[in-house]
């Protein structure tokens, strides 16, 4: 309903959605690293490194309203069998690997679904996943979603990961 509704107010055809999450191997150990509603209260179980809201500030003292980020040693992706043009390697190096886990804890933790930082689209889990991508020095202006999709918040995190790189 998203789509169709944001299609129609920007006057263009409607597209597959696409979300994103990562797996890192690094020596012997895989690592998950995605953004996902917070199920109970056993984060550290799944390696989670930071939370944030959905929707509103306000909303996110309630565990329904949270997100989590997750670093998960031995993670899995739940839905990676309906993965479209997927896995897709994005690096062979371990010391890239090494920069991509280095990097989580330090992703940013906005209202999830809103443009609290002033990017032009929402805060999401490609938006998560954009920043760390970028902000681990892997090149991301090959990666696209599938002809015909997109993937909302992917531009929010490229450009949060290029202001700090500015900054810096």
């Amino acid at each position: 309903m998203y789509e169709a509704l944001a299609a129609r107010v920007q006057r263009r055809p409607a597209c597959d959605l696409y979300h994103s999450a990562l797996q890192v191997e690094v020596a012997d150990e895989t690592f998950v690293v995605a953004q996902t509603p917070v199920p109970d209260l056993s984060g550290n179980e799944r390696g989670v490194v930071a939370e944030g809201a959905v929707g509103s500030r306000c909303a996110g003292r309630f565990l329904i309203f949270r997100y989590e980020i997750r670093l998960w040693r031995g993670g899995h992706i739940p839905d990676v069998a309906e993965a479209v043009d997927s896995p897709r390697r994005l690096a062979d190096d371990e010391d890239r690997a090494r920069r991509v886990l280095e990097s989580i804890a330090q992703v940013p933790t906005p209202v999830w679904g809103r443009d609290e930082l002033a990017t032009g689209e929402m805060w999401n889990s490609n938006s998560v996943i954009a920043w760390v991508i970028a902000r681990s020095g892997i090149e991301t202006d090959s990666i696209q979603p599938p002809p015909g999709g997109r993937a909302p918040g992917w531009r929010a995190g490229l450009e949060v990961a290029r202001r700090q790189e500015e900054g810096a």
